[in-house]
Order: structure tokens, then sequence, then C-alpha cells
């Protein structure tokens, strides 16, 4: 009788308990579903999830990510992994997703703690040799009188300059070169101890010239403008980048043949990043960089890109890559936006010589020009 009496009292207890958890389920349920519907009506109109949040929600993911969730549904994608990414595990994704701090990036960690990192909005689009968020290239213009200022300059001697080779036409100026920072220049040519490495004659103007001279040699017309930007832009009170604008436009206005504009530069980090050795010489190393605050920005990052791998495939580990710059603290648009054509090139850093940079720019006119010419092809435009 005792024992009988037990079993009843266990079986009224389990029951009891097994309600009480699926009260208490259903109760936790209910109030998580209030709490959600609560956030969700009664936010402010900035947190209600429109389509720009889901957009910026999304932003925080390596691009190279949804390859993967598109390989899901169909199988072909997994042909256009990036060589060197790897599958992202759900942590990872689910990590950045909720905290905003990517593991590969330290300005997504430090951004708000430093002042100055978030707005370095450089995105590396492709990775060169040695190419990280340590080695970006980074727009660092001093006081205009510093720019401005007199300096002396060590004489050098140009490399000979060979004529073009027979049979080579030029029909049109078809390219425009200039340079925002005219006045950038190069340690090598500048007295022992000069802290600024700016000039008015000795300067990226010098790499701008020799591009343009290389390129004819290739049968290809080019418009070097040697325009004083910096001092334009102060008598003006414009920004450099505005002030280059009205070169450009004035160029594109004069000339209905331009076709392609290169802006160039030289970076500020240290020597090992901007130089690499081939076949026993040295090279300033090029990067590419596409104002991304446009809406046709992506013409112009496919022609970096295209160059950029031409450059792998022929000089390995010349190109430092591709980046794309948007936000605060930059142009962001690099008068790209005048022309689908419109790129930005850095050409080695302050520790390169001229005679490196000029064999980069050699090098640049060998490439574009086999570019140039597969693409006047498919135009039907010989």
């Amino acid at each position: 009788m005792m024992g009988t009496i037990r079993k009843w009292e266990n079986k009224k207890n389990n029951i009891f308990r097994r309600w009480t958890f699926w009260v208490a389920s259903a109760m936790s349920v209910l109030l998580l579903l209030f709490i959600a519907i609560g956030i969700m009506t009664g936010a402010k109109s900035t947190y209600k999830l429109y389509s720009t949040t889901i957009q910026n929600f999304t932003t925080q993911l390596d691009g190279s990510s949804f390859i993967y969730f598109f390989e899901a549904e169909n199988k072909v994608y997994a042909k256009a992994h990036p060589e060197e990414k790897k599958l992202p595990g759900l942590s990872s994704l689910s990590f950045q997703l909720l905290t905003s701090i990517k593991p590969n990036d330290l300005r997504s960690l430090l951004g708000r703690e430093i002042p100055g990192l978030s707005s370095y909005p450089s995105e590396i689009i492709i990775a060169g040799e040695g190419t990280d968020y340590t080695t970006l290239p980074y727009e660092s213009q001093p006081p205009l009188d510093i720019v401005l200022e007199d300096r002396e300059a060590i004489d050098h001697e140009d490399q000979e300059e060979e004529q073009p080779p027979a049979g080579k036409e030029i029909k049109d100026k078809s390219v425009f070169i200039y340079h925002t920072h005219n006045r950038e220049s190069f340690f090598p040519h500048l007295p022992e101890g000069t802290e600024h490495a700016y000039h008015d004659e000795v300067n990226i103007t010098k790499v701008g010239e020799r591009l343009g001279k290389s390129l004819e040699k290739h049968g290809i017309g080019a418009v070097v403008d040697k325009t004083d930007i910096t001092t334009t832009s102060k008598e003006k009170g414009l920004k450099d980048y505005d002030a280059s604008r009205e070169v450009v436009q004035a160029a594109m206005a004069d000339n209905n043949q331009i076709k392609y504009i290169f802006d160039l530069h030289r970076d500020m980090v240290s020597r090992e990043v901007t130089t690499k050795e081939i076949d026993g010489k040295n090279y300033a190393r090029t990067i590419f960089v596409v104002g991304a605050e446009h809406p046709d920005y992506e013409k112009n990052l496919k022609i970096a890109t295209d160059l950029h791998k031409m450059l792998e495939e022929k000089y390995p580990g010349l190109s430092r890559g591709v980046l794309t710059k948007k936000g605060s603290g930059v142009d962001g648009k690099y008068n790209q936006d005048l022309s689908e054509n419109a790129v930005l090139i850095e050409f080695g850093g302050v520790y390169n010589s001229l005679e490196e940079t000029y064999l980069t720019a050699d090098v640049i006119a060998e490439i574009f020009s086999e570019y140039y010419f597969e693409a006047e092809k498919v135009s039907g435009g010989e």
C-alpha cells in the first residue's frame, strides 16, 4: 500500500515539474517576443530595419565571406573563391557581426579609442606581396608653408633617353598625366638631414615626364601636366583635389581625345615596403588607389585591377595591390568621377631614388601599352 502511494506522489511531482518547465519556457518566449516587438516598434527611426541599416550591418563582414553563402545555393560559386581566402567559421562571422571587430584589421578594435584611426578608410581590394593594413599608403600633407619651403636638391642625371622605335605612329594625345601633390620629392635627391621630402623642381613630376616619354615610345600619345597645384590651391583657397580637378577639367575640354587619366604620387612608408629587386635592379613599387565615393567607381576599380594583374604576371611583386578609399579624412573621389579610366598611382616612397621610379615608369608604360592596344582592338579603334 505504501509503495503505491509513493509511486502516485512521484508521478504527481513529475507532472508538476513538467508543467512548471513548459509554463516557464512559454513565459520566457513570450517575454522575449514582447521585448523584441517593443524594440522594433518603439525605436527611433534611425534604428529601424531599413535597407540602409541592413547594408551598414553587413558591411562589417569581409566581402569574400558572401561567396560561401552563394555557394550553398549554387556550386558554380565555388570557383570564385579568392585564393588567399579561407572559409570563415560561423563563430568568426558571428563575432564580427556582434562586435564590429575584424580579427585581421586592428582599426576595427582600436578605431574608437585612438583619435583618427577610425577615419583611416582604406580597404584592400587586392593585396600585393607584403601588403596589409600596417603597410598602406597614407595622405600626410604637412602645412603648406612646409611644402612650399625653398630647399636645395642634389644634382642627378636622368637616364639617357632613347628614340621611339621605328614604325610607332602616335595618333592622338590620349593619356593625361598630372600630379595633385606635385611637390612630393625623394630623400635621396635632397641634402642629408632634410626633414621633409618636398621640392619645387625635383619631385614626382619627373616621374610623370618619364612615364609620358616611355608611353610615346610605345606609340601612345601623352600630355604631362606640371602645374604647381600646391601653389594654385594656396592662391585660390582650394583643397588640393579641388585645385587639380580644375586642371583635369580644362585638359579634357581642350582635348576630347583624352581617354585615360593618371594622377601620380609617391608614398611615405619605409623603403622596405616600397622597393622590389628584379633581375638585380631595384624598382619603386606601385600601388593603385581608387576613390569609392562616387557611383561609378567600380569602373575605375576595374582598370586598376586589370593593370595590377598584368603587372603581377610579368613583374611579380612590383605592385603592392589595389585599394579603395572613402570616408572622413580623405578626398574619396580623387577626380575619378570625371572619367571611368582615371586612376591614382603611387610610385615608390620618400626613400626611393628617381632612377628606381623611372624603371617602374618604363614598366607601367610597357604594361599599359598592352592594355591600351588590346582595348582599342575590342572597341574597334584599330
